[in-house]
């Protein structure tokens, strides 16, 4: 099973700034449709936000625009007057990220100089050096790879139409030479890695040519073994897109396997409707269906549990046994077995797919299925999430102890997105499911995992959410955690945690929290509309804490009775799924369909039940 994953229009921008970018023969049914798409999330104020009903954002804004004048648009349309008068009201393109300056430094609008300084060398380094790509995230690695080779290169886009967006500047384009920096970035490392620039820029020119050649060898070498087929490097569209630029600005022709294979990936994220299309950031079927297979199972008709079995049986296969991946840099000794989010990305699994698709497969194996239909895959999946575990107790998405802060303070790291470190949504998964599997909690594995997470709570009880927004998020992940470990509902922990969800609750019943909880100087739970999957989050949360029966509960599950539609679904325009925090945020098709069938089907059975305690880790 495979929901539409949608993120903002920079996506979809950066598609078509793509293809002009690589001159290819122009698909104007598809760009037509791209633009419809484009000006229907247009904001009321003007330009594009990161999150549906978001503020304005500078950089989607100049993408989107960009993308429109690309596509045809006219700069004299009302809806291009708008963004541009909403664009140099706040600052002008010149006060876009490093993402998108790299964009325009590409297609020759801003110079090399507004752009942060990244050798190709770097790729050399040893691995005991401050900065290596082993200390940065899986998403960084492969983006930054074939990123090398480009700002080395310095290509320039062939942009056969011509077009320019100097109307968005408030100085001119070229004259632009100070580097944007996050809000996050704090001293004196800020400082130190921007005085590190400018010693790059005086000293890269005189960096010994048979150095450059080796570098550039080896990030080519990094990119061709990882290009994963059609499912395209790293499976996320930034470094495919990247990879497919690399290719073509070292004149590798477009019918080269490597480079043919690589464009024909960034296809199949594309959404082709009637009337609109969009490209998606990557695919997640693994996620979609491991979470579908839960829901069903807890429905628990033998309608549903066929279908789970179905979809349990679809992932079997595509778990990773063979490709030792990137992960293994800091875990050596420990056998691949997990399962990526994507249809394929063998060297890049990941945690939270794995333990949930773990757990479906042991609660199918303890009711519906042949007891030992996945017992391999089930031990194997253990094995590796049990080698990943951090040495702080916590787990990350994709690999351990990537915890290296400081380099989050280094001028390309504007949008402080850099690092995997463990997270409490990712940690609870992986310690629901060992104690799903029967890991008591005073084990050493589940005492340092349980600590992690009661060190992370919040004063107000919650937890912050990294991968789902946000503290409702975070805050059913732990408490399923410590439910299916066996902690006392009357504990301090779980107690404290309930009592907030159930003071944030709204008042028609439902819960919802806004993408801007991740502000930086976030102080507390801010009103939000009721949403359908974080009323289903805060739901199971609290039936975890044991509490079934109380009137919050009861009336949340009012509230998703009364939200459901003809079609038996749930309207759900919010985005609700975390990509970077303040950077990136998703919106999962299948969340509203999903987790409200999940939360209805629980309270059936535990108010059906002898007991009012969950079975299961999720």
């Amino acid at each position: 099973m495979v929901f539409e994953l949608e993120a903002d229009a920079t996506i979809p921008a950066e598609y078509v700034l793509l293809t002009h970018y690589l001159g290819e023969p122009a698909d104007l049914e598809l760009e037509r449709k791209i633009g419809v798409y484009l000006r229907r999330i247009q904001c009321a104020h003007g330009g594009w936000a990161l999150f549906h009903a978001g503020g304005f954002d500078v950089s989607a804004t100049v993408k989107a625009y960009f993308a429109l004048k690309m596509i045809g648009d006219s700069p004299t349309a009302d809806h291009m007057i708008r963004a541009r008068g909403a664009l140099l009201a706040h600052g002008g393109a010149g006060a876009c990220n490093v993402f998108t300056r790299i964009l325009l430094a590409l297609f020759g609008v801003l110079s090399w100089r507004a752009v942060p300084k990244m050798p190709v060398e770097i790729i050399l380094l040893p691995r005991w050096s401050p900065i290596h790509l082993s200390k940065i995230s899986y998403w960084a690695r492969t983006v930054i790879v074939p990123l090398l080779v480009l700002l080395a290169l310095r290509p320039r886009a062939r942009n056969p139409r011509r077009v320019r967006i100097d109307e968005l500047f408030c100085q001119p384009p070229k004259s632009i030479r100070t580097l944007p920096r996050g809000a996050h970035q704090k001293e004196p490392w800020s400082s130190g890695f921007f005085l590190l620039d400018k010693v790059l820029r005086v000293a890269e020119p005189r960096f010994p040519p048979a150095l450059r050649a080796k570098a550039m060898e080896k990030s080519v070498a990094f990119v061709d073994e990882r290009l994963n087929s059609d499912d395209g490097l790293g499976a996320i569209f930034p470094a495919m897109a990247n990879a497919v630029m690399m290719y073509a600005a070292l004149g590798v022709p477009p019918e080269d396997p490597r480079r043919a294979v690589a464009r024909k990936a960034l296809d199949k994220l594309l959404v082709v409707k009637d009337a609109e299309a969009y490209c998606q950031p990557c695919l997640s079927p693994v996620w979609d269906t491991a979470l579908a297979c839960h829901a069903l199972l807890e429905a628990g008709s033998p309608t549903a549990d066929r279908a789970a079995v179905a979809g349990l049986r679809w992932l079997q296969p595509l778990q990773v046994l063979r490709v030792a991946g990137d992960w293994a840099v800091q875990r050596p000794g420990v056998r691949p077995g997990g399962w990526a989010f994507q249809y394929r990305n063998d060297h890049y699994p990941d945690l939270d797919d794995t333990a949930v698709v773990v757990m479906a497969m042991d609660r199918a194996c303890h009711g519906i299925a042949d007891p030992g239909a996945f017992a391999c895959a089930i031990d194997r999946g253990r094995e590796w999430v049990e080698g990943l575990q951090s040495a702080n107790g916590g787990w990350a998405a994709f690999d351990a102890d990537n915890t290296f802060h400081y380099l989050n303070n280094i001028p390309f790291a504007d949008h402080g997105a850099l690092l995997d470190p463990p997270t409490v949504d990712v940690a609870a998964r992986c310690a629901s499911m060992f104690a799903q599997l029967g890991e008591t909690a005073s084990s050493p594995r589940m005492r340092a995992a349980l600590r992690y997470l009661e060190r992370e709570q919040r004063e107000d009880g919650s937890w912050f959410g990294r991968w789902g927004v946000n503290y409702i998020y975070g805050s059913w992940s732990a408490l399923c955690a410590f439910a299916v470990a066996g902690v006392d509902v009357r504990s301090p922990v779980v107690r404290k945690s309930a009592d907030w969800l159930i003071s944030i609750q709204n008042v028609d019943g439902g819960w919802g929290e806004g993408c801007e909880s991740y502000k930086l100087d976030y102080k507390g739970w801010e009103p939000a509309p009721s949403v359908a999957s974080q009323t289903a989050w805060a739901l199971l949360g609290l039936m975890a804490a044991g509490l079934v029966d109380h009137p919050a509960v009861e009336n949340g599950i009012a509230w998703l009775l009364e939200a459901q539609d003809a079609n038996s679904g749930w309207q759900e325009d919010h985005y609700t799924g975390g990509g970077f925090p303040r950077v990136f945020y998703l919106r999962y098709h299948g969340y509203s369909t999903i987790f409200p069938l999940w939360a209805l089907a629980r309270f059936r059975n535990l108010k059906r039940g002898a007991t009012r305690r969950i079975a299961f880790g999720m």
